[in-house]
């Protein structure tokens, strides 16, 4: 299996870029981020489900009684990332979105795998893990500075950073949360339907909190008749997403899992922003730009090859 990890990975990671930006098409064809949110989650929820059953693993859901109620809430870093792609994508960029997702996603996992926290094996960073991890620090830092003509005002923005960082530290968190499940379940599929499930959940109760609001915008379902067909696949690189890091978290550890999945997701967000590709507005990605990406991908080399 470790043999196809750095290209599985690697795909996936490039995916989940892509993916934020179909959401984005979602979430402005509903006019709700949080009805988008809910229904890419309720079809990664719809899939996983399906695959449980025709992997005839139905059974293992009559385990989950004897779970410990932290094994079940994995589910909900989904909602908290998802929501954060739709949000921030527009205001900030794919490039620098993406780049603080990576900070909080190498963080985290550096800290489960170090402190040996929520059952990760303890594994303390070695030399070539900090002088990456310090790099892709110091390099998502000079994607931030470079982020030059769409500061706007200081406190959105700063929410904006905060709110980037706090989802991608989610990731690993998850990572890490669903592996304990797909132990106590012992069926790795019925594990992530009960992830996406619990995330379609909290993400469904959000909405309803919201549209108790009384000026609280309506999900719309007519314009979804246009949205193009790539904008449904959300769900399913979720899904994907979900499956593979926390069946290969326990083969490579968690920071070298990591590690792969947000070397995609930078290539990718680089094209993304360079091309506009998915409708979103093309964003200048200047070589000191590209130099910190380069930088960035340096220090994810390091903490893998570690």
């Amino acid at each position: 299996m470790e043999a196809l990890a750095i290209p599985l990975l690697l795909a996936v990671g490039g995916l989940l870029a892509l993916q934020a930006a179909a959401n984005v098409q979602l979430s402005a064809a509903t006019g709700s981020p949080f009805g988008a949110a809910t229904i890419q989650l309720g079809i990664g929820a719809t899939l996983l489900l399906a695959a449980t059953a025709a992997a005839g693993a139905v059974g293992a859901f009559g385990l989950l009684d004897e779970a410990p109620g932290w094994h079940l809430v994995g589910g909900l870093a989904s909602a908290l990332y998802i929501t954060s792609g739709i949000l921030l994508f527009p205001r900030l960029g794919a490039l620098l979105t993406v780049g603080l997702w990576i900070t909080g996603q190498m963080l985290a996992s550096l800290a489960l795998d170090g402190f040996g926290w929520l059952g990760v094996a303890r594994e303390v960073p070695g030399v070539a893990q900090v002088v990456g991890a310090a790099a892709v620090i110091v390099a998502v830092a000079a994607i931030v500075r470079t982020d030059g003509g769409r500061r706007g005002a200081i406190g959105p923005r700063v929410a904006g950073l905060a709110l980037a960082l706090a989802a991608g530290a989610a990731l690993p968190v998850q990572g890490a949360i669903n592996a304990q499940l797909r132990s106590d379940l012992d069926a790795p599929i019925a594990a992530g339907a009960v992830s996406f499930v619990v995330a379609a959940a909290g993400m469904g109760a959000l909405l309803l909190g919201t549209l108790a609001r009384a000026r609280a915008p309506r999900p719309q379902v007519e314009p979804l008749r246009r949205l193009p067909w790539w904008g449904w696949l959300g769900g399913l690189v979720g899904a994907t997403y979900v499956t593979s890091v926390f069946l290969l978290i326990p083969e490579i550890g968690t920071a070298p899992t990591i590690a792969l999945t947000v070397a995609g997701q930078q290539v990718a967000s680089v094209f993304v922003d360079r091309y506009g590709l998915l409708r979103l507005p093309r964003r200048p990605v200047p070589p000191a730009r590209l130099a910190a990406v380069a930088a960035l991908l340096a220090g994810v080399l390091l903490i893998t090859l570690a």
